[in-house]
């Protein structure tokens, strides 16, 4: 997708492997009143571009990057991505649009909170955010391990990023790539961590359960976001899915894709996309997100089971069985 004569190009093939190196540290403790944790960020990136050097390997240790001050060759590549015009040039763009991430702190701790209070075991303690520069990655914008996450917000300023049209990223991808995004992709990525998937192939009806436990963890976690961005639809596309959900899964049954293991089928069904090719031009994309959603919110309410319970339950049928979920 990007040209191969861009400098960006260039250095991604030259520092693909280094762009980790490149964050913010941030601690999260507890605060008082169990609703709001206390998250604090520690600008890594802004040290990054002002310091010309004495980096130390205590400056932060996670599992998320290789650190590694200590390297000669390291130091060499890492000076060399600091100084690239391009690089610096989203750094600055990013920095211009998040050089003040309070609010995220503040939507992050109450939603990890919240969290908290759902999965008692589940504890994040390490964030951190980044300027990769490598913005055509952009499915891999938010990661994480079991206690840690990292954020690139450079993919959350591509809309200012108009000078660099070779990036090629579609239409789509940069209307989902805004502030209003960042916090309920972040909770997203921790659910997904925290979710027992069954062995072997997956069905389509484990894909739908699996994305209905992400939507139902970011309702209980963002209760104030709107459905539009913890969906990552446009509001037409809600509303479109919203009327369609019966002839979405009379479609799915009909044409025998609810158990079926053909992920080039289902993917089209399961990927961010401008829409969903079976049901033509205005339709949603991430259909079986919304039926997910309908139908683990009715099985969490009939079965009595708890959160940690629903993230380890593999049995999708068991789920939808119980929940007895018939669209309207």
């Amino acid at each position: 997708m990007l040209n191969k004569n861009s400098i960006v190009h260039k250095w991604m093939q030259r520092y693909g492997r280094l762009y980790l190196c490149v964050l913010v540290v941030a601690t999260l403790t507890s605060c008082g009143g169990g609703r709001r944790q206390d998250v604090h960020f520690n600008r890594f990136e802004q040290f990054l571009f002002s310091q010309k050097s004495n980096y130390k390997p205590a400056d932060f240790r996670t599992n998320l990057i290789n650190f590694n001050p200590e390297d000669s060759a390291y130091l060499r590549a890492l000076d060399d991505f600091r100084s690239d015009e391009v690089v610096y040039d989203i750094y600055r763009i990013t920095d211009s649009l998040y050089h003040d991430v309070r609010w995220l702190e503040r939507d992050l701790g109450g939603a990890l909170a919240r969290l908290s209070e759902l999965c008692p075991d589940i504890r994040y303690d390490g964030f951190y955010t980044m300027v990769t520069a490598d913005i055509d990655d952009y499915r891999n914008r938010v990661f994480c391990n079991d206690h840690e996450l990292a954020v690139s917000l450079d993919h959350y300023a591509v809309g200012d990023m108009e000078r660099y049209q070779y990036f090629g990223l579609p239409a789509y991808i940069i209307a989902l790539s805004t502030r209003e995004h960042i916090a309920a992709d972040c909770m997203a990525a921790i659910a997904r961590e925290h979710i027992v998937l069954p062995e072997g192939q997956l069905t389509m009806l484990d894909y739908i359960v699996a994305e209905g436990k992400v939507m139902w963890l970011l309702e209980k976690t963002l209760p104030h976001t709107p459905d539009s961005i913890l969906l990552r639809y446009s509001s037409a596309q809600l509303d479109w899915m919203k009327h369609n959900t019966a002839n979405v899964w009379a479609w799915l049954i009909e044409n025998r894709m609810i158990y079926s293991t053909d992920y080039a089928l289902l993917r089209n069904f399961i990927d961010d996309a401008p829409k969903t090719n079976a049901f033509g031009d205005g339709s949603a994309p991430r259909t079986v997100a919304y039926i997910g959603w309908q139908i683990v919110g009715r099985y969490m309410k009939k079965s009595g089971a708890s959160a940690a319970e629903l993230l380890e339950e593999t049995d999708s049928q068991k789920i939808l069985t119980i929940s007895g979920w018939r669209p309207k």
